[in-house]
């Protein structure tokens, strides 16, 4: 059996990091390259940049404020340095005390840098590095701790499916997931377009009513703004390279994505970006962009992030996007696919295509991908964190933009 704890970092509230972080929070588009000087110059940073809240409506605005909070809270984050214009600088929705109200609530260190107080981009990034380096070396004093497995949260995205994703791939994610919840760990996933022809299958699965309601809201409403642009979004999806893998229809590729939640009941669906409220399995509505949702799925609190990939048409080393949601929680790229397993040694972490040849059963796999997992929570880098590479991050905004 699957150990019931992990070593992690243990944080004066919620879950415990599996990363120990320090991170660089600009909070405007100006503040971004006072952050990228300080993280050229530091060691064991990470830096989040702003998309900006300018021209967009409160709506968005809010959602970045989620995101951005949501990323600096994440468990596997030390402690925040923020960088803005000034203070009043942004609109309320993402003013810096907002920001630095809901970080110190989570109990991490954070100190603040304003451009304009501290006299300019370079007096800034000389001051932040200063900053950064005393935070990284207090970080660095932190040990792990024995914690219980259900400290543990997985956001799990399944990307680029073919006829393995629902055979081999995604039913050995879901095992893991089954075993991960009955140890009181939490998961979320995600992308409202891939339950559409299944939704009926996810609600029934829902603890209460209101939950299979909502599940079922969430997909009705992504059809609608799909056609609101004159666009059916059956027609769109499966994409180019899922129908040349031999999916025919998004029904038929929905029936593969949701089994990589398992088989535990559904505890809540959220909107975008929301935070995991505790244990259990979650649905988050979000789009299908792998860059959107890897990046989000952190900033929900989710310490490991997974994408199921199918294979197909995408590059072998490494397999885009690594972007190790480039920020807060490191990327576990899985697949059930042999090929794509084969053509890619250094990029894939799990290959679970023995359920495909016979070799190997679901709950097997299963389980030992958890403890693939448990050995990744416990500071085994993944083949993504082991690569400096750059990949826009990308949120998902209503728009319109201003």
């Amino acid at each position: 059996m699957t150990q019931k704890t992990f070593l992690g970092f243990v944080r004066g509230k919620g879950r415990a990091g599996v990363r120990n972080k320090v991170l660089l929070l600009p909070i405007d588009r100006y503040s971004n390259q006072v952050a990228w000087q300080i993280g050229r110059i530091v060691a064991d940073v990470t830096v989040f940049p702003c998309a900006g809240d300018m021209g967009r409506h409160a709506a968005d605005r809010e959602r970045l404020f989620t995101i951005t909070s949501g990323m600096a809270t994440n468990p596997n984050i030390y402690g925040v340095i923020l960088i803005g214009v000034k203070p009043d600088f942004n609109y309320p929705e993402m003013r810096a005390e907002r920001i630095i109200q809901r970080i110190r609530d989570s109990g991490r260190p954070v100190e603040s840098i304003m451009i304009n107080e501290a006299g300019g981009v370079g007096q800034s990034a000389q001051r932040g590095q200063i900053a950064a380096r005393r935070m990284v070396r207090d970080a660095s004093g932190q040990q792990r701790a024995l914690v219980p497995l259900g400290q543990l949260a997985l956001g799990i995205k399944c990307g680029v499916s073919d006829g393995t994703s629902g055979i081999s791939g995604n039913p050995a994610l879901g095992a893991a997931v089954d075993r991960l919840i009955a140890a009181g760990g939490a998961a979320l996933f995600s992308e409202t377009t891939e339950i559409i022809g299944a939704e009926h299958l996810l609600a029934k699965r829902a603890l209460t009513p209101e939950v299979g309601e909502t599940i079922l809201k969430m997909a009705k409403r992504c059809e609608e703004r799909a056609l609101s642009v004159g666009e059916d979004i059956r027609s769109i999806n499966p994409i180019p390279s899922n129908l040349k893998a031999g999916i025919t229809t998004l029904e038929e590729k929905s029936l593969g994505s949701i089994i990589k939640g398992g088989s535990t009941p559904l505890a809540g669906a959220l909107e975008y970006a929301a935070p995991i409220p505790g244990p259990g399995l979650y649905f988050m509505d979000g789009w299908m962009a792998t860059n959107s949702l890897l990046l989000t799925l952190a900033a929900t609190g989710c310490q490991i992030v997974i994408l199921q990939a199918g294979g197909g048409d995408l590059p072998y080393d490494p397999p885009i996007p690594v972007i190790n949601s480039g920020v807060a929680a490191p990327a576990f790229f899985m697949t059930g696919n042999p090929v794509f397993a084969h053509n890619t040694p250094i990029g894939i972490d799990f290959d679970s295509s023995g359920i495909l040849s016979g070799a190997a059963d679901v709950a097997t796999t299963g389980e030992r991908l958890l403890d693939t997992l448990i050995a990744a929570a416990e500071g085994r880098r993944t083949w993504g964190e082991t690569l400096q590479y750059t990949e826009d991050l990308e949120i998902w905004f209503d728009g319109p933009f201003f």
